[in-house]
């Protein structure tokens, strides 16, 4: 295999001006978001000193995904996606503001700093999979994956940068400036939406409220090669995401302090971002179900090692190790999503997509730190490390469908008209 071809696709750039200036964007946007993501830490550790209170963090994210991001991408498949992300976008920004003014006053209670947090998640229940689709729209089949590994790597490179400079700014100027920042992010994500076309769904007429719902979740049920792939993220990240644990990790291998904390996300970014940048080595690979199966039994023995490692800088290795990982599963499970759904669906399985991407690891965090609080921080890292290679084993063994380079998605069946 030449250098070339192990490198990222940038042809998704070159090709589409939409996708480039909605690239940029996202970009942007998502190095505000991981600042705030380290803010949110340090504020509420500052606040209680309690793992159960950081991994609270992550609930306050995923209830409003899961409560939500079903009826949200109902509600994708039947209007202009684009207007949905616009108005969900608008939302976080203010939510953002919101978080700056209580940081910069610091008088709201650490149970007031989670229900923002709560509020601004009910805007990426509906934002999410509304921007999950637009890939598929701006560009062709066999660009999709080079889109997503592009999309990838603008989200890594955001963690490498956002959460050391997140920490520095928290640990100097205070958490109401990493809130600020994320507030005047969303302007660049906001200016890359605007130039976007209309986007309409599919030409399928799609049922309203429980029954569009219904729909989807039917979708998932007959189709094993969609469903494998969201089970085998859900058990990653449910047993075994580490974020929640990273500040009773940082007071053991680095004495608590907060420019150090940021170094743990940095980590997984480095790793993230060197995948990416060769992501041309598993993007062209025939079987994506396969490789998203050795990148989360690989997520697994990595953290388990960071669990295990006997010094701070040694797990930090381990860190960019799952890092890479990470970014391999995850690139190669949103190519097999895409590929194998309708575009009426698309909306609706983008959703089931998001809750399992998003509120699996909110709630991965919360399980995290009630076992480091029952236990320690090093022994809920390798209990889940193991319980992760031990699910993504189960599902292998169970679903061939990820293994088989041939399985095609079914047909939607015939849409009913909406009651009148």
């Amino acid at each position: 295999m030449t250098l070339r071809r192990t490198l990222v696709d940038t042809g998704p750039l070159r090709s589409s001006p939409a996708f480039r200036r909605l690239w940029i964007g996202r970009a942007l946007s998502g190095f505000g978001s991981q600042m705030t993501l380290v803010a949110v830490m340090v504020q509420v550790w500052r606040m209680t000193g309690s793992t159960a209170w950081t991994g609270a963090v992550g609930l306050a994210q995923a209830i409003p995904l899961v409560a939500l991001g079903l009826f949200a991408g109902s509600l994708v498949d039947r209007v202009d996606r684009r207007k949905v992300y616009l108005l969900a976008t608008s939302g976080e920004a203010a939510f953002s503001l919101l978080l700056a003014l209580q940081g910069f006053v610091g008088h709201l209670p650490a149970a007031g700093v989670l229900g923002l947090v709560a509020l601004q998640s009910c805007c990426v229940a509906c934002a999410g999979p509304a921007s999950r689709t637009f890939v598929s729209h701006l560009l062709p089949k066999p660009q999709l994956a080079a889109g997503l590994a592009l999309e990838r790597i603008a989200f890594q490179g955001a963690m490498l940068i956002g959460p050391a400079l997140g920490g520095v700014i928290a640990g100097g100027l205070g958490v109401g400036a990493c809130y600020l920042v994320d507030a005047v992010t969303f302007l660049a994500a906001l200016h890359g939406a605007f130039g976007l076309p209309p986007m309409g769904a599919g030409d399928e007429a799609v049922r309203p409220g429980l029954r569009g719902v219904r729909d989807g979740l039917a979708f998932l049920a007959r189709t094993p090669v969609v469903r494998g792939a969201l089970l085998t993220d859900l058990a990653a990240t449910v047993l075994s995401m580490p974020i929640s644990l990273f500040p009773v990790i940082n007071a053991e291998r680095f004495g608590g302090n907060p420019r150090t904390l940021g170094l743990f996300l940095t980590a997984i970014a480095v790793g993230g971002v060197t995948a990416s940048v060769f992501s041309g080595t598993f993007t062209r690979l025939p079987r994506p179900g396969l490789t998203m199966l050795c990148g989360s039994a690989a997520w697994g023995a990595a953290l388990t090692l960071f669990g295990m490692a006997p010094g701070a800088w040694a797990g930090l290795a381990f860190l960019v190790v799952a890092g890479a990982a990470d970014t391999v599963a995850v690139v190669s499970r949103t190519t097999v999503v895409q590929t194998h759904t309708p575009r009426e669906l698309l909306g609706r399985v983008s959703a089931a997509e998001q809750i399992v991407g998003q509120a699996g690891p909110d709630i991965g965090n919360m399980r995290g730190g009630l076992v480091a609080e029952a236990t320690s921080g090093p022994a809920a890292l390798v209990s889940g490390g193991l319980l992760c290679l031990a699910a993504v084993l189960l599902l292998a063994s169970t679903t061939p469908a990820l293994r088989n380079p041939t399985q095609t998605s079914p047909s939607p069946p015939p849409a009913e008209q909406p009651a009148t």
